[in-house]
């Protein structure tokens, strides 16, 4: 009897879960109006989806956010006070695993000089890094600056010599390619065509194409494979083309109507029957790869995950657990936990017993990773962030999730209404100057003088050409092109480690010391911890 008892009550104890995990929201009735959201007799289809908010980006870590404390974790009586404690909140995201590598980049600027090489080279010239990163005065480091790019051995090395800017244009890049490959998987677009990327000799071919798409083809002499000593003409679909008609961009093909690339083997269809475009309420594209924020990537760095009890230790000094550089664990017991420098001309320890290994930059997927499975937060390369620099950012910014440097634009268009687009095939921002919060609340005022004219050292000889500014040799050097990069590098001492301590670097200037990796914000609900208690 007891056993049929404790059976009837197990079955009460399901049912009764089941009843009230049944939501009484859905999308199929509306709770409000009680009409049918797919009503087709009355062409009422209404888009109504739910539960299509996050996806799982490839090669990225998914972070459950929380509170933690920013800022500094230990005390150095010379260093900078620039990163005062705080609490803070930050909601969920997704940051990449690695940091970006050469061979990621080199797959960007192959997809650029496939697509623009030929017509406009020097869109491809301003996205490759700059080799010279690697030059010192007093050291020989040629072999870097000719091989650390291109050479194999250096393929799953983090991407250095590359700018705030150039970063933050490869996450646009990603973000389009990552969507466009969405749509083609989804079967909304057709992959696209580079064969019409190749040059003809046929000016027949070559005027019935500017015929029918209203463009000009771009027209070049080159020698001619049967005739060494003849010329012959070749024709190549122009660089306006490319940029307005061939180049997926996510904002264009959400916003212009007049963008309506070939469509793939099944086109959504609206109630009518009519084709229509994917849009971001069908749940196919991701929201936008970025840099992420300085609160975002610090909180990442720490990991700052609960234990047993529901707390979470406070004051780690680096992003692995424990307090010391090297690993104490049995396993690995003194083996070093970051590329860094130990001491005045120590970069990787003595032959036969070399600690971290590397005299420069280190492999991405070197080193253990820290408590959310991130890859050398700390060492290695120092990386962008999206913030704009301040000292006192942090005793400013919001509660939850805290950011300096946000501008609200808006899409450009012309006199006719049409949108306008930028040298890759992107629409064009614009913005009012009370829309530029960059220097909201700086709390310095010195940073707001203008010094971007030139200082003459001369002399008075020309009074009515001259600008002076009396305050230069004192004048701040930060400006709303600062940007804050984190995490400490192969070339820098153990204090920069820690994830709290911050420098900055105008968003135009690069180094061999910085690098990156991409982050993504969620949807809806926060993400499920993955992390294994």
């Amino acid at each position: 009897m007891k056993s049929v008892f404790k059976y009837l009550l197990l079955v009460s104890v399901v049912v009764l879960a089941a009843c009230n995990n049944q939501r009484e929201l859905n999308t199929k009735v509306s709770n409000t109006t009680g009409w049918n959201y797919f009503e087709r007799k009355m062409n009422y289809e209404f888009q109504a989806n739910a539960g299509v908010g996050n996806v799982n980006p490839t090669g990225m870590v998914s972070i459950q956010g929380g509170t933690f404390t920013v800022g500094e974790k230990d005390e150095f009586m010379t260093a900078p006070r620039n990163n005062e404690t705080r609490s803070l909140t930050v909601t969920s995201f997704y940051m990449d695993k690695y940091e970006v590598s050469n061979i990621n980049w080199n797959e960007y600027l192959h997809w650029l000089e496939v697509v623009f090489g030929p017509v406009a080279p020097e869109l491809v010239d301003k996205a490759r890094p700059d080799h010279t990163v690697w030059r010192e005065d007093m050291a020989y480091n040629e072999p870097y600056e000719e091989n650390y790019f291109e050479h194999p051995a250096f393929s799953f090395y983090p991407v250095v010599g590359v700018t705030w800017e150039q970063a933050m244009a490869y996450c646009q890049w990603r973000t389009d390619r990552v969507n466009e490959l969405a749509l083609i998987n989804s079967g909304e677009l057709a992959m696209p065509a580079f064969g019409d990327l190749q040059p003809i000799d046929d000016e027949a071919a070559k005027d019935e194409w500017e015929q029918q798409t209203g463009y000009t083809m771009y027209s070049y002499e080159e020698t001619s494979p049967e005739d060494p000593e003849q010329t012959i003409t070749m024709y190549r679909p122009g660089y306006e083309w490319i940029r307005d008609k061939f180049v997926f961009n996510t904002e264009k093909y959400l916003m212009d109507e007049n963008y309506v690339p070939e469509f793939g083997r099944k086109p959504r269809r609206d109630s009518y029957g009519n084709d229509r475009k994917v849009n971001r309420g069908d749940g196919v594209l991701v929201a936008s790869y970025r840099l992420p924020t300085e609160a975002e990537w610090e909180f990442a760095a720490y990991a700052p995950v609960a234990g047993p009890d529901g707390l979470t230790v406070e004051g780690k000094i680096y992003p692995w657990s424990g307090y010391h550089p090297r690993d104490m664990s049995k396993k690995n017991a003194g083996s070093m936990q970051a590329n860094f420098v130990r001491g005045r001309g120590d970069m990787m320890g003595v032959s036969g017993a070399l600690n971290d290994g590397y005299v420069i930059t280190n492999p991405v997927d070197e080193f253990a990773p820290n408590d959310f499975g991130l890859y050398n937060m700390a060492g290695n390369v120092n990386e962008w962030v999206l913030d704009v620099f301040r000292e006192t950012t942090f005793q400013d910014a919001n509660e939850y999730n805290a950011f300096r440097g946000n501008i609200y634009a808006k899409a450009l268009k012309s006199a006719d209404g049409k949108y306008e687009l930028d040298s890759v095939g992107c629409i064009r921002l614009t913005w009012e100057p009370e829309d530029d919060k960059r220097d909201v609340l700086d709390g310095d005022f010195a940073s707001l003088i203008v010094t971007d004219y030139p200082l003459d050292t001369i002399g008075l000889e020309h009074p009515e050409t001259a600008k002076i500014d009396p305050t230069d040799i004192l004048a701040p050097r930060v400006t709303k092109k600062s940007r804050v990069y984190k995490g400490g590098s192969w070339a820098d001492r153990i204090y920069w480690l820690n994830p709290s301590t911050r420098r900055y670097l105008d968003q135009d200037k690069s180094s061999s010391k910085i690098g990156f990796r991409c982050a993504m914000s969620t949807l809806g609900d926060q993400l499920p911890s993955n992390i294994k208690k």
